[in-house]
């Protein structure tokens, strides 16, 4: 009898402001690694508590998604694979992030294109995927290529990106 696939439920938020992005610093197996405040679901937790809460403790910032961005398959190996659920937040100024959580050493706000320059450095390929997705979705691409996000704050919510309200409410917050 073949294995049943089990896949790891996460969380993860891309938020931006002022064409930034706000990435978590942590250490894993002894390398620095960059990621989306993210983290794993917990029993008898809604997606969206989940992803605020996991921004709250990487971040220090008790702040709400505003809508989806995509829902990702991810193997890392043949033995751990992910189904994360990547929502956003789009703020009009960059905000001070502390961790709270000992795990995650430093914030940062990158652009795009620092992003993409991790390479390797990258917790996964989602990282950078959930970005393009993002800017793409919000239509924030520069005109002259596509590595380059504009400026400008387009708007204070996510309202090109698929709304919450796609989600089964069971999803959105318990009670």
């Amino acid at each position: 009898m073949t294995q049943r696939y089990k896949p790891n439920t996460t969380v993860a938020c891309v938020i931006h402001s002022q064409g930034q992005f706000l990435l978590v610093e942590e250490i894993i197996d002894g390398l620095v690694k960059f990621n989306q405040p993210a983290g794993h679901l917990e029993a008898n937790e809604s997606l969206i508590d989940a992803c605020s809460r996991e921004i709250l403790e990487e971040t220090g910032l008790a702040i709400t998604p505003q809508a989806i961005v995509g829902i990702y398959q991810f193997s890392a190996s043949d033995t751990l694979a992910f189904v994360r659920y990547t929502f956003c937040i789009n703020l009009e100024q960059p905000l001070k992030a502390t961790p709270l959580d000992s795990a995650i050493t430093r914030t940062h706000w990158l652009s795009r294109a620092q992003i993409s320059e991790l390479g390797s450095q990258l917790r996964s390929p989602l990282v950078l995927n959930s970005i393009d997705d993002y800017i793409q979705q919000a239509g924030l691409l520069n005109e002259n290529t596509t590595e380059n996000v504009t400026q400008h704050n387009q708007a204070k919510s996510c309202p090109s990106h698929f709304p919450l309200s796609l989600i089964n409410a069971d999803y959105l917050h318990t009670h």
